[in-house]
């Protein structure tokens, strides 16, 4: 039932605002050229955000507005997952993946008692169940291994290939068959159970193991590719105590040869400067013709790679500080300094993103830009320098870049790549205010999305940053918009689906309960959009009709 009393504000506009963008590049039409290049389906979905560019903007046709989980109106199928889902869905050559915990016991060996990481594949079509790949918690805890997590990462999947990020701290790459082809395919044929239901592996990095890496909680990087590079955020981050950084050598960023696994480059930016952990997701795009790959830090900066390196070597073009310079990291959810938790999302030549925290660390102020990838160096907004050598901008500070009783201040950048900064229409106002997000913007007709962490879906002009509403889902949303037929589709915490137009003028067309929380993104292909809510995974069809669940 629709949230009647639920508040909307419409930001102060011009009232004739166009809402289709002018010479600017078809998000939809990108992705699809970027997906005919792969060995998959035309339509198929085979990474978080479709394409290296991470924009969630799929083609689709007849997509539901109106579906009923319990009777099965447009319900092709579901299929039960664990008691916790985090990993969005991906869809590629008649496989959907989706990373969970074990609390369906799906193999006969873990029954579903036993706490694992899940990565699950399904039959599209029908939803069987068809092999999983099983991770053990790690014995050191929680510190590394939260339980009940799962998996949190979504893989990337290429031909008979799919590679992802494990609870365990690997990086790992399958084959799409699982055994269920009767092979055992090489180079790692050391798996000790064969069964038909069991993930087949062809190579594994141990990331804690070979590089050394202190993961904090989980890793949660949804890999991606182009060519033969696959780019991975190790989640290196802080121990129990949350102050320490045991592992501050440890590299944070990685470049891998996705066909043999080997470690082409690495960086270990922002190595002591980690304020807790590291859980975002890496992009892809080309500026002014240098390939770069975009990595979100947890010391709140965003970074700028040349995607090959240099002579074997991370070779960083720029940094952008998504924070102010006095904000502060504090314990106990009083931090006003945020890490990156979302993917950074590429369209029209520029990078957006917004910061983050920690879920368990509560609500906070949060921070959206857009950013020019074509500056070097550093390019934040400001720039810090301290009374006894004013002159020369001093070395940032992990958890205070600005200390103003040390004597610091700061400058303008005239070097800086901020296009904008969103933080709000009136940062006064609760449902006015951008708050922290664990949400990647999604682009379209030059209209930027976003849902924050308290529950506020944005609506902003993309190339000014101005809004042009928001709305209140009165509930908490971890999860990030699909645009989709020029409508807009979002998530949240209460299990409600809320659809938009796809406009700069509010209108929403429906707002659908899942039957529990929903912390993931929904996804499209071939026509159907799949969703998972906390335990369930959903494929949702135009006048399809599957049994009502009991």
């Amino acid at each position: 039932m629709l949230k009647t009393m639920k508040y909307m504000v419409a930001a102060i506009m011009a009232a004739t605002v166009i809402c289709s963008a002018t010479n600017a590049e078809d998000p939809t039409k990108l992705v699809l050229e970027q997906i005919s290049k792969m060995r998959v389906g035309a339509h198929d979905w085979p990474q978080w955000g479709g394409s290296p560019a991470r924009n969630n903007t799929p083609e689709g046709k007849n997509i539901p507005t109106e579906w009923d989980v319990e009777s099965g109106k447009n319900i092709l199928w579901s299929m039960s997952l664990g008691s916790e889902t985090y990993g969005n869905p991906v869809v590629a050559n008649g496989k959907v993946y989706i990373g969970t915990n074990n609390g369906s016991g799906y193999i006969e060996r873990y029954p579903s008692e036993v706490d694992l990481g899940c990565l699950i594949c399904f039959d599209e079509k029908s939803g069987k169940f068809l092999w999983q790949h099983s991770n053990e918690k790690l014995p050191t805890g929680r510190v590394h291994d939260w339980p009940h997590q799962g998996i949190c990462c979504s893989p990337f999947v290429d031909g008979e290939r799919a590679w992802y990020v494990s609870s365990r701290g690997q990086v790992v790459c399958l084959d799409t068959e699982g055994f269920r082809d009767g092979q055992n395919d090489s180079p790692y044929v050391d798996e000790e159970f064969t069964d038909e239901t069991e993930a087949d592996i062809i190579w594994v990095m141990d990331m804690m193991k070979d590089l050394k890496v202190s993961q904090h909680n989980m890793c949660s990087c949804s890999v991606t590719s182009v060519g033969n590079l696959l780019f991975v955020i190790t989640g290196n981050g802080v121990d129990e105590s949350h102050i320490t950084i045991p592992a501050e050598r440890a590299p944070s960023f990685i470049c891998m040869d996705r066909d043999s696994g080997e470690v082409l480059w690495t960086d270990g930016t922002p190595g002591i400067n980690v304020l807790h952990g590291q859980w975002s997701s890496p992009a892809y795009g080309v500026f002014d013709g240098v390939a770069q790959v975009i990595m979100g830090g947890g010391d709140g900066y965003l970074y700028g790679f040349a995607a090959e390196g240099k002579d074997g070597k991370a070779d960083l073009l720029w940094k952008f500080d998504c924070n102010p310079k006095d904000s502060i990291y504090l314990l106990g959810g009083r931090a006003t300094r945020n890490h990156l938790i979302a993917t950074p999302v590429v369209h029209d030549g520029l990078v957006y993103i917004g910061v983050g925290e920690d879920p368990e660390h509560g609500e906070g102020q949060g921070h959206l830009w857009c950013i020019d990838p074509t500056r070097r160096g550093d390019v934040s907004p400001t720039l810090v320098y301290n009374s006894k050598q004013p002159d020369k901008p001093i070395a940032h500070k992990r958890l205070q870049a600005l200390v103003d009783k040390d004597g610091d201040f700061e400058r303008e950048n005239p070097n800086s790549a901020a296009v904008w900064h969103y933080m709000g229409e009136d940062v006064e106002e609760f449902e006015t205010t951008m708050h922290r997000t664990c949400g990647t913007v999604a682009i379209k007709n030059g209209l930027l999305f976003v849902a924050d962490f308290s529950g506020l879906v944005h609506c902003l002009d993309v190339k000014t940053g101005k809004p042009h509403w928001t709305y209140d889902m009165f509930a908490a949303s971890w999860a990030s918009p699909l645009i989709v037929e020029d409508k807009v589709y979002i998530g949240d915490e209460d299990g409600d689906i809320s659809i938009f137009e796809l406009s700069a003028e509010y209108e929403m067309i429906a707002e659908i309960n899942m039957g529990s929380s929903v912390y993931t993104t929904p996804v499209i292909a071939n026509d159907t959009m799949f969703i998972a809510n906390r335990n369930r995974v959903f494929a949702i069809r135009e006048g399809a009709q599957s049994e009502p669940l009991e």
